[in-house]
């Protein structure tokens, strides 16, 4: 299984979050993590709708947490980014497979899938981020007041 870029990016952003505790810019995370501004700022906006992040505009603007980073279960995140449903097309009630309902695959994917997510759903993103420094030594190794530039 491979998540989509757009959940990548969303618990990249999150991890970055988290660890710094204080407010970023897309920009800033942008440039650390080497990846595109704007396809992270649409990021940045679905973590807004889900209620993860705030963001703040203008001069000085940028983002933060909206909770505490152990109130953010991984799995949770994962199922907000992923469309799982549709983690291959007879689970999804797509057309077209000739052995649909007669084979045993759909039940083996759901499973291995429901084991994923079970698994995620052991971390928050508290966990993820438990070696703050060395994180934010890779993150900003010019040091850290240099972090929400």
């Amino acid at each position: 299984m491979q998540l989509s870029l757009h959940t990548d990016y969303a618990l990249r952003i999150l991890m970055a979050l988290a660890a710094s505790e204080e407010q970023l810019s897309v920009d800033w995370i942008a440039r650390r993590y080497g990846i595109s501004r704007n396809h992270l700022a649409k990021v940045a906006q679905g973590l807004q709708s889900e209620g993860l992040i705030q963001t703040y505009r203008g001069r000085g603007g940028g983002m933060r947490l909206a909770r505490p980073p152990s109130d953010i279960n991984v799995g949770d995140v994962v199922r907000r980014f992923e469309s799982l449903d549709s983690f291959v097309s007879c689970m999804g009630g797509g057309p077209g497979c000739a052995i649909n309902g007669v084979c045993g695959l759909r039940p083996a994917l759901a499973g291995a899938l429901r084991a994923f997510l079970d698994h995620l759903d052991e971390y928050s993103l508290a966990d993820l981020v438990s070696e703050r420094w060395p994180m934010l030594r890779r993150l900003a190794p010019e040091g850290i007041s240099a972090r929400a530039q």
